[in-house]
């Protein structure tokens, strides 16, 4: 474990030997008054502190100044005090304080602030994750993920949305891995099975609950105990179940099949889903009680298409430790103005498809082959009308026109958040058309977000 260096400012002396014996295991210096604390706080360095704020029978709160000092010398300031009204509170904040405790409670309070501190310190290094675990160079994924990173050694849950094929199962184990959580990570497309299936994969099984149950089989509920259960395509779960799975959350106990013994788990949840939430709920298809319970903080992942500058970072990621290619110019412009539909997985497949070829220099012949009848970003900022020009050139003037629409009605959807109604109103355009375009992408009426 990391030693910290931490300050105490603390005129009870039994009160003093509490925290000391909390904070066990890191370098620990002790103040008992507000002259001494401003001494110390102005010669020494220090990553955290705790503060009472009473120093004396008779002090008037003058541990506040200690605070407004900890904070301008870059002090991660808690306040541990009996004196704990609104005005006091908020005053605290104000001076700088970032955490504020009632005594009384130290041996859970303290323990998981120290974790909390740890795990944020980690995250707030972990910049190298862009380039190896999650790749990308897009500033607002990396703002949006590193304020994720923030989360992720708190117990709240977090919810990830964004197309298929962007990243959310590897953003769920970063996630995962930055949480301090020491039980597996333990993930689950809920679009893969059944209803009977999935609660049986999720809850478990004793041996002859059912017809084929030959043996018990612990649920992946169990199975992330201490750890993290993820649910990828939460959205697909069917009513019922998301009621049990929203039991099980609340109680963090549940019966196997065929099990009159509850099993407990203290899991972690991060979920996903590639359709908005809000307008499964709209259309009654997630219980707005379990969307509460499981998006305490979102990440939305915007699709390749949308991170241009990104294709290139993923490819030569792709080719690491193994054989490398090199693409000319054409090439590489014609992977840039693709439109990417199957988003990071679309292009791992492609990646891996050349790379098994015989070709170690990649023209743009070969892009087109393999890549040949699929649609081509048209929207570009540079030379936009080229592009469109050269489509048209490529597949004829018709289908380069409806592929144009099919981008503009794509994008105008993601920013109403899939409210099509807003986006036949935003473009004028019909429902005829607008689902024409829906077919054309291979989406139905009831998938399109």
């Amino acid at each position: 474990m990391e030693k910290l260096d931490i300050f105490v400012l603390e005129d009870d002396k039994l009160a003093q030997k509490v925290m000391t014996s909390q904070l066990a295991g890191h370098n620990v210096d002790l103040a008992a008054d507000l002259k001494t604390a401003l001494k110390k706080l102005e010669t020494n360095r220090y990553h955290l502190g705790f503060f009472d704020l009473m120093l004396g029978p008779s002090d008037d709160y003058s541990g506040l100044k200690a605070i407004a000092a900890a904070a301008a010398r870059g002090v991660y300031a808690v306040v541990v005090s009996s004196s704990d009204s609104d005005a006091i509170i908020d005053r605290a904040y104000e001076l700088g304080a970032r955490d504020f405790y009632a005594k009384g409670n130290e041996g859970s309070n303290v323990a998981e602030l120290l974790r909390k501190f740890l795990q944020n310190r980690r995250a707030a290094g972990a910049s190298d994750i862009f380039a190896s675990a999650f790749i990308t160079g897009d500033r607002a994924t990396r703002d949006m993920v590193g304020e994720a990173l923030k989360y992720a050694p708190t117990e709240l849950p977090l919810l990830l949305l964004g197309p298929s094929g962007t990243g959310k199962t590897s953003l769920a184990r970063v996630l995962h891995e930055h949480s301090g959580r020491e039980g597996a990570f333990v993930a689950i497309n809920c679009s893969a099975y059944t209803e009977d299936l999935l609660e049986a994969e999720l809850f478990g099984y004793r041996k002859g609950a059912f017809t084929g149950a030959a043996d018990s089989r612990k649920g992946r509920l169990l199975e992330a105990h201490n750890g993290t259960l993820f649910l990828d395509e939460i959205g697909t779960m069917s009513l019922n179940m998301q009621m049990k799975l929203l039991k099980a959350l609340e109680e963090r106990c549940f019966y196997p099949l065929g099990s009159e013994k509850p099993e407990r788990s203290d899991f972690r949840i991060i979920s996903a889903t590639l359709e908005d939430p809000q307008d499964l709920i709209a259309r009654g298809k997630m219980r707005f009680d379990l969307f509460q319970r499981v998006h305490g903080y979102t990440v939305t992942l915007k699709p390749l298409a949308e991170r241009r500058e990104d294709i290139f970072l993923l490819v030569q990621h792709f080719m690491k430790g193994g054989r490398r290619l090199s693409f000319t110019a054409e090439a590489r412009a014609q992977l840039e103005a693709y439109a990417w539909p199957g988003n990071v997985r679309e292009l791992k497949k492609f990646i891996d498809l050349l790379s098994s070829g015989a070709e170690g220099r990649v023209g743009l012949d070969t892009v087109k082959k393999h890549l040949k009848g699929q649609p081509v970003r048209a929207a570009r900022a540079d030379g936009g009308a080229d592009a469109v020009y050269a489509d048209a050139l490529a597949r004829g003037l018709e289908s380069a026109l409806e592929n144009v629409a099919d981008e503009v009605i794509a994008r105008n959807l993601r920013e109403n958040n899939g409210v099509r109604t807003k986006t036949m109103a935003d473009l004028k355009i019909s429902t005829r058309l607008l689902y024409a375009s829906l077919k054309r992408r291979g989406l139905s009426q009831e998938a399109e977000k």
